[in-house]
């Protein structure tokens, strides 16, 4: 039923999620006995209290630039590059990410909408002024000559786990321009999605013709609102995903899955001929 699913539209409108990402070796958080919640009682950071706490914003960046030179090379795998050859067959409309690991970018596709953002550029509180996460890392080679510990744990938004001991005394640049607080351009929990980035979500979901939905239980409101859009502008909406999902109730298809297991099977019986006459 997903093959028929793609195969009968030609304007998917794609929402991807974490369950993407862990089959290049990128854990995610909600995966049952698997994920980060279930295996640890460590939780991301909140908006509030990075912008609060010096403390707090030492102890991220010290994790993120340990983790930084694994999380920075990890490599798209079959889901990313199967979505590439789709989007090529003129079938997706457009990619909304709610990751931040850029892989689809570096699979290749264009069409990308990073609905948290991404963890390759670093913005000023202050200004606005943003910055390639390849470059602090510069700054901070250089400002932390004596920092040498190293993980092979990396966490969904490319931090590690160091401990306290580890973490004091790294040094935290602030931003060139204004001397302001540097932050991951990604969105924090308790931050809110930008208006122009919810804005451009709305305008593709109404302009395509279904919502194909990889990898998320859509836990976070800002991925279940997407597909209640979806439902609401009358969108066939199927979803593909190892387990339960909010929007189950909401898809005419839901299977359950691997999504490169399954997405590999479903591209190899498509009909991309017909579709490439169309290019």
């Amino acid at each position: 039923m997903l093959k028929d699913f793609i195969n009968s539209h030609s304007n998917i409108c794609v929402l991807t999620g974490a369950g993407i990402s862990t089959e290049s070796g990128i854990p995610d958080y909600r995966s049952e006995g698997v994920g980060l919640y279930a295996r640890s009682n460590r939780r991301p950071v909140l908006y509030r209290d990075f912008c609060n706490s010096a403390d707090i914003r030492r102890r991220y960046w010290a994790r993120n630039y340990v983790g930084w030179p694994r999380f920075s090379s990890i490599k798209p795998n079959s889901t990313h590059q199967i979505l590439k050859k789709l989007e090529d067959l003129n079938k997706v409309r457009c990619i909304v990410t709610q990751n931040v690991d850029n892989l689809h970018t570096k699979a290749g596709s264009r069409k990308v909408i990073e609905l948290h953002g991404t963890a390759f550029r670093v913005m000023c509180l202050s200004c606005n002024e943003r910055i390639c996460r390849y470059y602090l890392q510069e700054i901070f080679d250089k400002i932390n000559p004596n920092m040498t510990a190293t993980s092979q744990m990396v966490r969904p938004d490319g931090d590690v786990d160091l401990s306290q001991e580890q973490v004091e005394g790294f040094q935290v640049p602030s931003c060139e321009n204004c001397s302001g607080v540097l932050k991951p351009d990604i969105i924090f929990f308790g931050d809110n999605v930008p208006r122009q980035v919810v804005e451009s979500v709305r305008y593709n979901i109404e302009h395509s013709d279904s919502l194909l939905i990889l990898g998320t239980t859509l836990t976070t409101f800002s991925g279940y609102r997407i597909a209640l859009q979806a439902s609401h502008a009358k969108k066939p909406i199927a979803i593909l995903n190892i387990g339960k999902t909010r929007a189950d109730d909401l898809a005419e298809i839901k299977v359950k899955g691997r999504c490169g297991d399954v997405l590999a099977r479903i591209y190899s019986m498509i009909d991309q001929r017909e579709e490439c006459t169309k290019c």
